[in-house]
């Protein structure tokens, strides 16, 4: 198998699992070297997993490395991703792929001119429950797709991550950081989108981090909408109501639920590679249990890049694309603009439904 060498950019929580997975899991990845924006984080993780720690610069001029592995803060995703794509690295980010769809086209334009590839997280619609659904609604099970629901609600990260006001402000709220999850789900389930109609709220002008750590009971400022709700039409006619909140303590809602010509679909989290799957056949009484049947069911992440490393060896498109990544980010901006604006937002990007996993994997 033929292994094309990594760099890590960013060294934050969520730089555990993909480094774990990395070197355990996904042996497409040569994982060469990590660095941070703080130079003690990548230090800790080098030493801590046993790999390279640099700085940023270093990393970027090492001809070893091709692909950088994005997992900086939103708002240094378009600065970090552009200076890899300058130094002729492909890259594959976090979610999102950057804060402005303007800018995403750039680092798109500039990949196309570098002859890199540009890849985006979530990788969990690659996982073992949204393939299996994928494959049943192609099967025809629940016949045509007509509408579906999608709902997420808790009461905010504040209470699991040690530092959790970035997640409070622009670029971030439960639509940016939880939205990349359902709508990258719904494109692969339905294809792209059309239109949006929404309305945003906050419930609250202030949070406390109540998460164990050095920011336990400090109080901030909430600088997004915390709760947004809409429709969002999509290019085959399938209109898909969405309820996405930080300010909901509990609810008895199916996270995806899609209805169909000749039954109803039931979906779990997309913010998992797992879980249940239910299905009710028109005329028939309650729903049933449907088993995954797709590889990748526990937490993969990194998932999504070891598939675009293996694109690039194989020449072919790889799946976690950057069109998708795109069309996502400005669907969660079509939320607010609609909101603020009073209007239903036209999108003006598309991209195509991305292509199956095999049941068996990479």
């Amino acid at each position: 198998m033929e292994r094309i060498g990594v760099g890590i950019i960013g060294c934050g929580n969520v730089s555990d699992i993909y480094i774990k997975n990395l070197t355990t899991m996904f042996p497409q990845a040569d994982l060469a070297a990590c660095a941070s924006r703080h130079m003690k984080r990548a230090l800790s993780a080098g030493k801590r997993y046993g790999i390279v720690a640099c700085s940023v610069d270093e990393l970027l001029r090492n001809p070893e490395i091709r692909l950088v592995l994005n997992l900086t803060t939103p708002d240094a995703h378009y600065e970090i991703t552009r200076r890899a794509l300058l130094a002729g690295k492909h890259v594959y980010s976090e979610k999102p792929i950057c804060l402005e769809t303007m800018q995403a086209r750039e680092l798109q334009s500039l990949a196309e001119k570098q002859g890199v590839r540009l890849g985006c997280a979530p990788d969990t619609v690659l996982g073992g429950a949204v393939q299996t659904s994928r494959h049943l609604l192609d099967s025809g099970i629940i016949g045509r797709p007509l509408s579906a629901h999608v709902f997420f609600g808790w009461h905010g990260p504040e209470h699991e991550h040690p530092n959790p006001e970035f997640l409070y402000q622009y670029g971030a709220g439960p639509v940016f950081d939880y939205g990349p999850y359902y709508f990258t789900a719904l494109i692969t389930l339905l294809g792209p989108a059309r239109t949006v109609t929404a309305m945003a709220c906050k419930g609250f002008e202030k949070r406390t981090c109540t998460c164990p750590g050095p920011h336990i009971n400090e109080s901030f400022e909430v600088g997004t909408p915390t709760h947004v709700t809409g429709v969002v039409e999509f290019m085959s006619g399938v209109l898909v109501t969405v309820t996405i909140s930080f300010d909901i303590w509990g609810h008895g809602h199916p996270f995806i639920e899609i209805y169909g010509t000749e039954g109803t679909l039931r979906a779990p989290d997309p913010d998992g590679f797992g879980g249940g799957i239910e299905v009710l056949k028109a005329g028939e009484d309650d729903f049933k249990k449907i088993p995954i049947d797709f590889a990748y069911t526990g937490n993969c992440r990194g998932l999504g890049l070891a598939e675009m490393i293996q694109s690039i060896v194989q020449n072919r498109p790889h799946r976690a694309a950057d069109t998708v990544a795109v069309h996502v980010l400005e669907i969660m901006h079509a939320f607010l603009d609609s909101s603020t604006q009073k209007r239903t937002v036209a999108l003006t990007t598309t991209c195509e439904r991305p292509v199956p996993l095999e049941r068996r994997g990479l």
